[in-house]
């Protein structure tokens, strides 16, 4: 295999929704919003024989492991609010799936929706930024597939080995005392807060960071552009706060069409570093 620039690493999903289904994980939206800034994107991810992650990541390398089941969610709305259902999970991604050549990229990038990722895979990269983005770390679900949060059981380990973690204030459930707890054992920790931007906290201390008004067509993916954005303008200007007021910028963008749609495409991110004077 070629050598890379960006690794990504989790599951592409399918998602049901009352248009069919559709392609969903952080995988496929980080790894889209890579592509967009010309860099070489590898992704291992797994899925059954029925779900093909191939059109979703157009222009990537793709290692896709085989599994019985593809990793499937489904979100049902109810008057009490949105709850959240998984149907399958494909295989578990360990440290004997990378490719030698990948082993030495820019950015690694830990992207679990369900689990499905092992964290000593963060150590498995020489060289490169470790981004994490913990979300599926952070829940579990029941014999009937109901979600549910759960403790982020790892975070101990991972946090002082990650170079930045970026999460939403939604995966902890508004809990700011354990992001402040968390903040204080990694160097770098960004809360993204949907409309209201993001909280940056560099050893410890937060830095709000505005969002950009738009007209939210759909916020799905959101938090997964922001993080790749984010990883990769830290890796070229070393810059936290450089990177996520950049990183706000591009994820606006996100959220003004529908799904993988609104990952950015290579000549809006041409415009956006115009824009930024980059």
């Amino acid at each position: 295999m070629s050598p890379v620039d960006y690794v990504i690493i989790g599951h592409v999903s399918r998602d049901r929704t009352p248009a069919g289904p559709m392609f969903g994980g952080t995988a496929a939206y980080a790894g889209r919003t890579a592509l967009a800034h010309g860099w070489r994107v590898g992704v291992i991810t797994s899925t059954g024989p029925d779900w093909d992650p191939r059109p979703a990541l157009d222009g990537a390398y793709l290692l896709n492991l085989p599994a019985e089941r593809t990793t499937e969610f489904e979100n049902v709305y109810t008057p009490e609010g949105r709850r959240q259902r998984v149907h399958g999970v494909a295989e578990r991604l360990l440290p004997a799936a990378i490719p030698l050549e990948w082993r030495r990229p820019r950015v690694v990038h830990l992207g679990p929706i369900a689990g499905e990722v092992d964290p000593s895979l963060l150590e498995a990269f020489e060289g490169a930024l470790r981004g994490v983005t913990p979300q599926g770390w952070m829940r579990a679900w029941d014999a009937q597939g109901q979600v549910y949060p759960q403790p982020w059981r790892e975070a101990e380990w991972i946090l002082p080995r990650a170079d930045a973690v970026v999460f939403s204030e939604e995966d902890i459930q508004g809990d700011w005392e354990t992001a402040r707890r968390w903040a204080r054992q990694t160097r770098i920790l960004v809360v993204t807060q949907a409309a209201r931007g993001a909280t940056l906290f560099l050893d410890g201390i937060p830095h709000s960071i505005p969002a950009y008004p738009v007209e939210e067509v759909d916020p799905t993916g959101a938090g997964d552009v922001f993080a790749a954005a984010f990883f990769i303008r830290l890796w070229e200007t070393r810059d936290p706060l450089a990177a996520a007021r950049y990183a706000a910028r591009v994820a606006a963008l996100s959220v003004t069409r529908p799904g993988l749609e609104g990952t950015p495409r290579t000549e809006e991110i041409a415009a956006i570093r115009r824009e930024m004077a980059f």
